[in-house]
């Protein structure tokens, strides 16, 4: 079965529509230059999903009255491909283009019209808000080539070997959470004081048990919800400013990828509470000073209150290959930061190791014979 797609375009001037990083809450065409806020955009989103709904619906009607033979030619999809992939039919040059079903939005690889995909919300929660993309694909390209600058242990040609081989900018699903707790942790902490009786240096150390407490609020805090964006990169290009979060809208993601979640509120929540957990610790033990030491013994953080938000966040997902190596860069489609793994020139490497070590050699062994020559002393004294 396929499913009619929906694009947006212009209604003066009919050419593809797609939301521009950093223009606020209008869409403008890039080829009359008219311009549309994402609610009149939203209206016309609304009105095309109902007619692509029509059209499947007889579609499906038509395709029920035939019968099909299998040719010989290639065989029929077992339960769980079709569980995983579905076929769109592009609205604008009428191509099939297959696609999993996590895929919200994305664009046609034949007339390069964005295109939402109807149904992706069926049975899944909409979207309560969404960070616009700032940074354009040019931001991205710029950020890769400084990421790479100046590291010394990469290989030489690297830089002008590497060439951005595919970039897209993709909107990820978060949970962000809103939450009211009661801390209370118990440190140990000490003082210690140093100090000179006779022939003696003496070192007293007193030892103390701390008691704190406390309510804390804490606003956004994100869980990514896609198990197929690595969770250690998304919590690296953090964080987003949430100030920038807007009611969300369908016309924001014309031109990019999106995914759905596939880890729901209940599922993140573990990540959530860890991850507040140690932010409470970082606030009381804050409150612990005038001692020279503090050691977390207990902590307990109880949610008095919650609430979470399903929202979208703007990232730009960079692939480069290195000697038929793939490498992958994410970049924060708000701020700019960028992360990502690099090759490393293992002849640089040793090197780098052998310098230091040449370095840290002479140091070390003047180190230990001043040692030496102090216990002498203390010895012959």
């Amino acid at each position: 079965m396929a499913d009619t797609s929906v694009n947006y375009k212009c209604p003066s001037c009919s050419a593809p529509l797609a939301y521009t990083p950093g223009s606020g809450s209008k869409i403008k065409c890039e080829y009359c230059e008219a311009e549309f806020t994402v609610e009149e955009l939203e209206r016309l989103y609304a009105e095309q999903e109902a007619a692509a709904a029509q059209a499947n619906k007889a579609k499906d009607e038509k395709i029920e009255k035939k019968q099909f033979e299998m040719e010989a030619a290639g065989g029929a999809w077992d339960a769980e491909e079709i569980a995983i992939l579905k076929a769109m039919t592009c609205s604008s040059c009428g191509a099939e283009i297959v696609c999993d079903n996590n895929t919200m939005a994305t664009e046609c690889v034949y007339c390069g019209n964005p295109t939402m995909v109807p149904g992706r919300y069926e049975k899944q929660l909409r979207p309560d808000m969404v960070i616009p993309f700032q940074k354009n694909k040019q931001d991205a390209k710029i950020a890769f080539a400084a990421y790479h600058r100046g590291k010394w242990l990469l290989p030489s040609n690297f830089a002008s070997k590497a060439r951005v081989e595919a970039i897209q900018g993709m909107y990820v699903p978060y949970w962000l959470f809103n939450e009211s707790v009661e801390a209370e942790a118990e440190y140990s902490a000490t003082k210690t004081r140093c100090y000179t009786d006779g022939d003696y240096d003496v070192t007293e150390t007193d030892y103390y048990k701390v008691h704190r407490a406390g309510t804390m609020n804490f606003y956004n805090v994100p869980v990514d919800g896609s198990v197929k964006m690595d969770d250690t990169w998304m919590e690296s290009i953090e964080p987003f400013d949430y100030n920038q979060l807007v009611p969300f809208n369908t016309s924001y993601m014309a031109g990019f990828l999106a995914d759905k979640y596939d880890v729901d509120a209940k599922a993140a929540l573990p990540n959530a509470e860890v991850r507040i957990k140690e932010s409470a610790d970082g606030v009381l033990r804050y409150t612990v000073d005038g001692y020279d030491s503090c050691t977390t013994e207990h902590l307990s953080v109880f949610r008095t209150d919650g609430k979470e938000q399903y929202a979208m966040a703007p990232v730009w997902i960079l692939t480069t290959k290195y000697e038929d190596k793939p490498y992958t860069f994410v970049m924060n489609g708000q701020t700019g930061k960028l992360v990502g793994e690099l090759p490393v020139d293992e002849n640089k490497a040793k090197m780098y190791w052998g310098l230091a070590s040449l370095i840290t050699l002479p140091i070390t062994y003047f180190i230990c014979k001043w040692i030496v020559l102090i216990l002498m002393e203390a010895m012959a004294d």
